[in-house]
C-alpha cells in the first residue's frame, strides 16, 4: 500500500466540504494509517503492529465512521471491496450454495485474495444463528490469508449478537476478531445527521386523512411527466411486485415490505433499481412486531449505503416510534438515517 499523509488529507476534505474539524476523527484517521501502513515505533502507546489485520471501529450513530472510512477508501491506490456487510454475507453464501462441498469456506476466502488486499464492511451486526455460526471460521481463514478487513459498527466487540441464540457458539469469532484488530471506539457528543434538518424532512404523521392528502400531493410533485408502470423484481425464485413505479420513483406501505417474509438481497435488489421510495403506514414499534422492526432496520441499513431518499408516513414522529426491548439500541441508527434520507432534496 503506497504512503499517502491521510491526516492533512482529511483536514482538507473537511475543509472543502465545510465539515466541522474534530479532534476524535482526525485521531481516528492517524490510528487508520498506521494500520494500514505499519512501521516500527518506540511510542509506548502505539499499539498497532504488523499482526494484525483488521480495524474495528465502533461508535454511536452520526458520530463520522463511515463517513471517515468512506474518505480513506477513496484515498487508497490498492485491489480492494466496499461492501455493506449484509452484502458480504449474501456473497459467501452465494459461493457457498453454488460450490457445495467442504472446503468452501477456503475456497471463497482464496477466491477473495486473488482479488483484493483489502475489504472495508460497513455497518457490522450480526443478527441471525446462520452466519453467527460460520463467522469465526470464516474469518480465521481470512487473517490466515492476510487479507486486511475494516469494520464499522455501533456495536462493542463484546456485545456483538447478545442474547442471541447459541452465543457459546458466536464466542470463538470474537476471539479471533480480539487477537488479530485493533479496536477503536469513535466518541463524539452530537449526531450531525441530526443538525439543522427540523425544516427539511418528508415526513408525515399521524396517520391520518391529512397526512395521507399532503403524501399525495407530494408524490404527484416528485412522479409529474413521469410514465407509471409495474416493475416485477425476482430474487432466487422470489417475484415481488411494486404497481406504483414511475422512473426511479414509487410508493408502497410498510407491511409490504416488512410483514412479508423478504430478507437483505431482496431489498438490495429493490435498491438498485430506485432512487426514491415513499413508504406509507410505518406503524409504532413494540414487542409484537420486533420480526417487522427487524426487517425495517436491514431495509433501512441498505437503502442508506445505496443513497436512496425516503418520504414517509408514521403512526408518530420518529422519536417516538417505539420499539422492542431487543432492538432499541440499534434502531437509535435507524432512526439517525431516517432523518437524514428524508432531508428534502
Amino acid at each position: 500500500m503506497s504512503k499517502l499523509n491521510l491526516q492533512d488529507s482529511f483536514i482538507e476534505f473537511c475543509k472543502k466540504n465545510s465539515f466541522e474539524k474534530n479532534n476524535h476523527q482526525i485521531e481516528i484517521v492517524n490510528l487508520l494509517d498506521q494500520f494500514l501502513h505499519p512501521k516500527k515505533t518506540f511510542f509506548k502507546n502505539l499499539f498497532i503492529n504488523k499482526n494484525k489485520f483488521c480495524f474495528y471501529l465502533h461508535g454511536n450513530v452520526g458520530v463520522g465512521k463511515t463517513m471517515i472510512l468512506n474518505f480513506i477508501y477513496d484515498q487508497l491506490k490498492i485491489e480492494k471491496k466496499r461492501l455493506h456487510f449484509n452484502e458480504f454475507m449474501i456473497s459467501f453464501h452465494d459461493f457457498r450454495h453454488n460450490k457445495k462441498d467442504d472446503n468452501s469456506i477456503h475456497s471463497f476466502v482464496k477466491n477473495l485474495k486473488k482479488k483484493y488486499e483489502l475489504i472495508y464492511l460497513d455497518e457490522f451486526q450480526v443478527t441471525n444463528i446462520v452466519d453467527a455460526m460460520i463467522l469465526g471460521k470464516l474469518f480465521e481463514v481470512i487473517f490466515t490469508e492476510k487479507i486486511k478487513i475494516i469494520i464499522t459498527t455501533n456495536t462493542k466487540l463484546n456485545e456483538l449478537y447478545k442474547d442471541g441464540l447459541q452465543r457459546e457458539q458466536f464466542l470463538p469469532f470474537i476471539s479471533i476478531i480480539r487477537e488479530n484488530s485493533v479496536q477503536k471506539e469513535l466518541l463524539l457528543k452530537n449526531d450531525y445527521r441530526l443538525k439543522d434538518l427540523a425544516n427539511e424532512q418528508r415526513i408525515f404523521y399521524p396517520l391520518n386523512e391529512s397526512s395521507l392528502f399532503k403524501i399525495n400531493q407530494t408524490f404527484r410533485e416528485f412522479t409529474r411527466d413521469k410514465k407509471k408502470e409495474k416493475k416485477k423484481i425476482t430474487t432466487k425464485g422470489r417475484d415481488f411486485i411494486i404497481d406504483n413505479f414511475y422512473d426511479g420513483v414509487f410508493r408502497i406501505k410498510f407491511k409490504e415490505l416488512c410483514d412479508e417474509n423478504l430478507g437483505s438481497e431482496d431489498y438490495i435488489n429493490i435498491a438498485n433499481i430506485t432512487d426514491h421510495i415513499f413508504i406509507e403506514e410505518i406503524p409504532m414499534f413494540n414487542e409484537n412486531n420486533s420480526n417487522q422492526q427487524l426487517r425495517f432496520i436491514t431495509l433501512v441499513d441498505i437503502l442508506y449505503e445505496k443513497k436512496i431518499f425516503l418520504t414517509l408516513s408514521l403512526a408518530n414522529n420518529l422519536n417516538s416510534l417505539g420499539s422492542s426491548k431487543k432492538h432499541f439500541e440499534i434502531f437509535k441508527r435507524t432512526l439517525s438515517r431516517l432523518f437524514e434520507m428524508t432531508k428534502i432534496l
